[in-house]
């Protein structure tokens, strides 16, 4: 059973990193969360190591950090959460925002990444409701109550619009994050204006 590998490192795509480690590459699932931090690493990594042995294959899931790898195995117990959509989950949230997103109730954060639907979201919700910090976070505060909406219910409706207007969804979900942390009073219209000033700039600068 691997546990963790070191070598050199090179990216093959958006969900898989290869590590060679005494001359042999070992080929290795993880996060998009994961992946960029290896590129900021440089030519050596260290990943902490999920082995799933399975009739036809061996799969290695990888985690730069123990934190990411307890949210994987504590998503993975709820049924129709597999490999791929936990990795989805934790390259769209980190675990400290699944958490808080769990522990306040709100699914349509949840559901916001990629293969988790309404109903699957639900069931996270039911079922982790209890285990939230077991999702690695170090503390899990569930998102303090804005008025009627919660702070995550905010996050999401502001995704979603932010995504509705043409940007990327895990760049939405990037700058909703960075903003709400920085501004933890600022309410729905507010939260948008401070996005789309950070965001606007950035979109004139790919047009040219």
């Amino acid at each position: 059973m691997i546990g963790k590998l070191t070598g050199r490192m090179e990216v093959l795509d958006e969900s898989r990193v290869l590590i060679e480690v005494n001359g042999v590459g070992y080929v290795v699932q993880g996060s998009a969360r994961t992946l960029r931090r290896l590129a900021q690493m440089g030519e050596t990594a260290s990943l902490l190591i999920e082995t799933q042995v399975r009739e036809d294959a061996i799969n290695l899931i990888g985690f730069a950090d123990a934190e990411e790898q307890n949210a994987f195995r504590t998503l993975t117990t709820v049924q129709g959460v597999g490999t791929k959509v936990a990795l989805s989950l934790l390259s769209t949230l980190s675990p400290s925002q699944l958490a808080g997103a769990i522990a306040s109730g709100d699914a349509k954060l949840l559901s916001s990444a990629d293969g988790v639907g309404g109903k699957l979201a639900a069931r996270l919700v039911t079922e982790l409701k209890d285990k939230a910090a077991s999702l690695g976070a170090p503390s899990v505060i569930a998102f303090p109550a804005q008025g009627k909406a919660s702070a995550g219910s905010i996050a999401g409706d502001a995704v979603s619009t932010l995504t509705h207007l043409g940007f990327r969804r895990d760049e939405a979900f990037a700058v909703v994050m960075r903003n709400m942390e920085k501004n933890r009073e600022a309410g729905f219209d507010e939260l948008i204006r401070l996005c789309l000033q950070e965001l606007s700039p950035k979109e004139a600068r790919a047009k040219r």
